[in-house]
């Protein structure tokens, strides 16, 4: 349907287009809270036979979203969206030709045969020049994807559009640590759709400044979603952007928070030497921005980067700081995309250094890596179950080293059942030590079994 049919259907629809526009609808819309969504509508005197009869639901469906179910399925928000007359861009679900292009990963096909190691180089070159002015890694930028979406955004816009993005970005987030990358890429892709095109919408300084932020944060987003589902080029592009419209809206917390994940990718490739330049150019932004707490995280993943390198002195160096600088942060006044790292992050970094020395260096080091590794277990709720699978296979593959192989096949079991259902890429790649650990012991019956239920997982 082109823009102008479009708008005709909406003319003759029972709910009047001024709805969509009022503050309070438009936050709900934003956030996809459909249970608000729903409420307001009542408000407006439309009857939960009208919404059913709309949407396609029944009206019991409807009432259990009254009553606060969520409705996290694309397909399904999509079917209310149209339904209700919601234009999609509200919801960030402009899904348009350019937008699947980018859902699908047509880049990473595209740059499949370029080796990795020179896109690592670019990639660096890119991070350098924008961090630092400069291209120290002896590479130019180059353009990192053409801008999709094409569904109409406001000619003009304020801080309430841009509150929307950020809205938009937390409930996208929220999904992504809960249920993997794979739940949510494509809305959060469907979103920078609409939200890249505000760039081009009037605004006051005050408001652009904030939209540059707003949007380097969805981009990071993206990067993290798709890292997280295996698409490594469009993490690159994304991180990159992010990258850019961070330093325009001069946000150097965001910016060291941008080249820690794109570090996190490299460490995830085995390329502990450039994840550790990337960390380090994060770590004079995060100097820069005086953020104890954004300090804390980028040398914690150096420790990690150094510990992949079998340097245990600087690993351990750079954990002793990443301790220092959180206890120092005032985690109240941190930015929002660093308050992920809390005291149970603190604790499942020192469990996971000490768990890469223990493989790689000594295995002594599995007495720190286990207490630290089941307090980060014991603190994580469903909200982070990614990140609580990991740190159960970390612990796992602590205790076969050390010889517990019952408890470890258990705590094996359990980091399997709780994989279940996430959609995240990571996960499998995550496990691999605790299957190499297993394989290894495969004379022991629990350590088999614990092999062989991997094999089945890994199969999948």
């Amino acid at each position: 349907m082109d823009a102008s049919s479009a708008a005709d259907a909406r003319q003759g629809h029972p709910i009047s287009p001024e709805v969509w526009d009022k503050r309070e609808m438009r936050e709900a819309l934003a956030g996809r809270e459909i249970s608000a969504v729903y409420r307001n509508l009542r408000k407006e005197g439309i009857s939960q036979r009208q919404i059913a009869a709309l949407t396609g639901q029944s009206q019991s469906e409807v009432s259990e979203i009254l009553k606060g179910r969520q409705v996290m399925a694309y397909d399904v928000l999509a079917r209310i969206a149209d339904g209700l007359g919601v234009p999609r861009g509200y919801m960030g679900l402009a899904y348009d030709e350019a937008t699947e292009i980018q859902v699908v990963g047509a880049a990473d096909e595209q740059q499949a045969e370029e080796d990795e190691s020179v896109k690592r180089r670019n990639f660096l070159a890119h991070a350098a020049q924008v961090t630092m002015g400069a291209a120290v890694f002896g590479s130019s930028p180059q353009a990192w994807g053409a801008n999709p979406a094409r569904t109409p955004a406001p000619g003009h816009i304020g801080m309430t559009d841009v509150r929307q993005v950020e809205a938009a970005t937390r409930a996208l987030r929220a999904l992504d640590y809960q249920y993997g990358g794979g739940f949510c890429r494509d809305a959060v892709v469907a979103q920078l759709s609409w939200g890249q095109q505000m760039l081009d919408s009037s605004a006051t300084s005050p408001v652009k400044s904030r939209l540059f932020v707003a949007l380097a944060d969805l981009h990071s987003l993206a990067g993290w979603t798709s890292f997280d589902t295996g698409l490594m080029d469009s993490a690159r592009g994304h991180f990159a952007n992010a990258l850019e419209l961070a330093k325009q809206g001069n946000n150097d917390p965001l910016v060291a928070n941008i080249l820690y994940r794109m570090g996190r990718v490299y460490l995830h490739q085995e390329a502990p030497n450039d994840a550790l330049k990337l960390f380090q150019l994060g770590q004079i932004a995060a100097q820069e921005s005086g953020s104890e707490l954004a300090i804390a995280v980028l040398a914690a993943n150096q420790a990690w980067a150094y510990a992949m390198m079998e340097n245990e002195d600087q690993a351990l160096k750079l954990l002793g700081l990443a301790k220092d600088e959180f206890a120092r942060a005032n985690l109240a006044e941190a930015e929002d995309w660093v308050k992920f790292f809390n005291e149970t992050d603190v604790y499942a970094m020192i469990g996971t250094v000490h768990t890469v020395l223990a493989r790689n260096v000594d295995l002594k080091h599995t007495k720190y890596a286990i207490p630290a590794l089941t307090r980060a277990v014991d603190s994580y709720g469903e909200d982070m179950q990614r990140s609580k699978t990991f740190n159960l296979s970390a612990l796992a593959t602590n205790h076969l080293l050390e010889g517990d192989i019952d408890h470890g096949a258990r705590v094996g079991r359990a980091a399997l059942d709780a994989a279940d259902g996430l959609k995240s890429a990571r996960v499998r790649d995550r496990m691999v030590p605790l299957r190499e650990e297993a394989d290894r012991r495969r004379n022991n019956p629990d350590a088999r079994d614990l092999a062989d239920r991997l094999g089945t997982f890994f199969a999948a």
